[in-house]
């Protein structure tokens, strides 16, 4: 029965009643042709949609400088928005709630994905010095950065926050900010990387600032319980390390209590290459118990360890990606503990609007069991 399995129970995220904890987590897929979310987009995520469940949606461009990746999609124009629009009814129509992961990512561009061939803008002028070699994204093509003029940052808080009305606009739920991934906000927040000297680098307080003033400019711009951030101070992507995670976790989300929002979207310590699990005696106990708002985990789980993290109060929610981009009914396979779909991982990042998106099959057999 549903109420034996943790993670097939309710749960109460500030005014969203959700019907179970399996949250579809924010998955870069590039099939939105010139920034431009495409209608095939709608089968995708409504293939993924349940009654009260919570999906992100993939990582969304704030500005023309903010994109890393072809085919990623925008919110900063008329057209984008209306273009989301379709994709989020169809969402709300199978009766899910739906945010939209906004980001914007800073020095891991390069000049041929930045209007006029400028250089991408980050918190310092140190390029990415690392190539992935998980399986994920190629680096070895991103340019030299640009650094940020003090007084340029207000218009890139401001970009998020348009986006954020944008969202709101296009039928959206709510926004969730991506601090995480070594993109822009972690490169203000990483002490490995920000190698300022004015009020946005140099010590904690001033490293957590620009951060803490998206959050600020979203929240006051769409209210405070539609909004999340995504963090992940452990991970090393994009050679973005930090020289005390836990104390920069600690403060970051102190901070950002004051503020109310309402999720914590956190990347697990084990995932320090975000493709692949690492084994750690760190955890997320202590940063789950300072927070005051939902708390949701990702990072390698699978349905027992999901199952546990809820029921012993590790987390109120459990993202999932890969396997539940390859199982689209992945929450009722959770209830029924169903065999999985293997993801193709050779598929995740191509342009094709159907092989490795929306053709990933349905239980079908077991549809009497619901």
């Amino acid at each position: 029965m549903a109420d034996s399995v943790p993670l097939i129970t309710p749960y109460n995220m500030g005014p969203f009643h959700l019907s179970h904890r399996v949250v579809l987590a924010p998955l870069t897929r590039q099939r939105s042709y010139n920034t431009i979310p495409q209608p095939h987009a709608i089968l995708y995520y409504s293939q993924r949609a349940s009654k009260g469940g919570l999906l992100i949606a993939e990582a969304t461009g704030i500005s023309d400088t903010s994109l890393g990746y072809k085919n990623t999609p925008g919110i900063w124009t008329k057209e984008q928005v209306e273009a989301w629009k379709p994709i989020v009814n169809a969402v709300h129509e199978k009766g899910g709630v739906f945010f939209c992961q906004l980001w914007h990512v800073g020095r891991v561009s390069n000049y041929e994905l930045q209007p006029n061939r400028q250089s991408p803008i980050s918190s310092t002028d140190k390029p990415v010095g690392h190539t992935t070699t998980n399986g994920e994204f190629n680096t070895s093509g991103c340019s030299v950065p640009r650094r940020l003029a003090t007084e340029e940052i207000p218009s890139i808080v401001n970009d998020f926050r348009i986006a954020a009305k944008n969202c709101i606009e296009a039928g959206f739920d709510g926004v969730e900010i991506h601090g995480a991934h070594g993109y822009l906000i972690d490169q203000f927040l990483r002490d490995g990387i920000n190698d300022r000297t004015d009020k946005y680098g140099g010590s904690l307080e001033n490293r957590c600032r620009f951060a803490l003033e998206v959050i600020q400019a979203v929240s006051q711009e769409i209210g405070p319980d539609r909004v999340g951030i995504r963090l992940s101070p452990y991970t090393n992507y994009m050679d973005a390390v930090d020289s005390d995670p836990d104390t920069l976790s600690l403060y970051l989300v102190n901070q950002l209590n004051k503020f109310n929002i309402l999720y914590c979207h956190m990347v697990e310590p084990r995932m320090v290459t975000v493709a692949d699990r690492v084994e750690t005696q760190k955890n997320l106990f202590q940063i789950r118990k300072t927070f005051n708002g939902t708390f949701i985990v990702v990072g390698g789980y699978n349905r027992e360890e999901g199952n546990k993290a809820i029921e012993s109060g590790y987390a109120d929610l459990v993202a999932y990606g890969r396997i539940f981009l390859a199982n689209p009914d992945f929450p009722k396979r959770i209830k029924l503990n169903a065999p999985l779909n293997k993801y193709d991982r050779s598929t995740f990042y191509t342009p094709d609007p159907v092989v490795g998106y929306t053709d990933y099959p349905f239980l079908s057999s077991l549809s009497s069991d619901d």
